[in-house]
């Protein structure tokens, strides 16, 4: 009996361009969901082979059908899971790459925490109130909504005044660790059981970035002027060549820990955000259990895929590779959850 013909769909958003890719590299036809007004980048870059615009991406749900109908199998970014939130995420019938369990640990920062620590990674300090403030730091709301509302504290007054826009969402307060953030793509096979580096980046955002290019003396002029940390696009880097086994240890460590917490575990894309310190300690202050936006200026490879790969290999098509060989080797229920 033959198999059937198999689709990649994702919400047309933050890493579809990307996935499309990928998805058309390894032979797959693609779907974009699009909230109405946004279809134009997949119509320009002919990324799609089909699009389905919704009036919200409230209303995915309601055109799953039509998915499970074209053997659509449903690729989950950063926009997807912020969109509609991880508990419909969880309810959804189509096919799914990924573990969908593993979101909810990545979605509420106490469990994401508890996450890290438990498997051994060095994170930045927690203040259970902001009377507990005796250092720099930093404001971070749950969800993934690219930095959005993010600020600065140095002690509780400063958060008291802060806070006021944003009282009824919730927060964590964080000590701020001063290094170089690095955010480093992975990508765990669930039919190998191997993990791989695929790239790594910087996020360039607004306003925190462009204040560096405003002396101090200039900066006390400027009225109210906070530095926001709203991610506005991504810097490839390459790290120094003597971190790589601290890095890949990491990214081993928070798949086995994983594997605890929601069976079968996390696989497929993630990432670890991490700060490096002048001490050459390694932070980690979030994680991300799907593909992340920093890989996107890596569509054509990055340099660590190019030692891997004898064809440009971006994380996008690393998916698409998973589903192919997961499907040649009747092994799709692995990679789908």
């Amino acid at each position: 009996m033959a198999q059937p013909k198999y689709r990649i769909a994702t919400i047309g958003s933050h890493s579809a361009l990307q996935v499309f890719k990928g998805a058309h590299d390894e032979g797959f036809e693609t779907i974009a969901v699009c909230k109405k007004g946004s279809e134009r980048p997949y119509k320009m870059f002919n990324a799609a082979d089909e699009i389905i615009s919704i009036n919200s991406y409230k209303d995915f749900p309601k055109i799953q059908n039509q998915l499970i109908k074209k053997n659509a199998i449903v690729i989950p970014h950063g926009s997807f899971v912020t969109y509609m939130g991880y508990e419909e995420v969880e309810k959804l019938k189509v096919n799914y790459f990924g573990n969908k369990k593993i979101l909810k640990w990545e979605s509420d920062r106490n469990l994401e925490r508890q996450w890290l620590v438990n498997s051994g990674l060095k994170v930045p300090l927690l203040f259970k109130s902001p009377k507990d403030i005796d250092r720099l730091a930093i404001v971070k709301f749950m969800g993934a909504e690219g930095g959005r509302g993010y600020f600065l504290a140095k002690d509780e007054k400063d958060f008291n005044k802060k806070i006021k826009p944003y009282k009824l969402r919730k927060y964590v307060l964080q000590e701020y660790i001063i290094g170089v953030p690095l955010f480093i793509h992975y990508f765990y096979s669930s039919l190998t059981n191997e993990i791989e580096i695929m790239g790594m980046d910087i996020r360039y955002e607004s306003n925190v970035d462009s204040l560096g290019r405003i002396t101090a003396r200039d900066q006390i002029l400027l009225p109210k002027l906070d530095p926001s940390y709203v991610i506005v696009g991504n810097i490839p880097v390459v790290v120094r060549e003597s971190f790589l086994p601290r890095l890949i240890e990491m990214g081993e460590a928070v798949v086995k820990q994983s594997q605890k917490l929601a069976p079968p575990g996390l696989f497929g894309p993630f990432c670890l955000e991490t700060i490096l310190t002048p001490e050459e300690e390694i932070y980690v202050f979030e994680i991300s259990a799907r593909i992340v936006a920093g890989t996107n200026p890596y569509i054509e490879g990055s340099p660590y895929t190019a030692l891997k790969y004898n064809v440009p290999m971006s994380t996008g098509r690393r998916i698409a590779l998973e589903i192919k060989n997961a499907i040649k080797t009747n092994q799709l229920k692995k990679v789908l959850c």
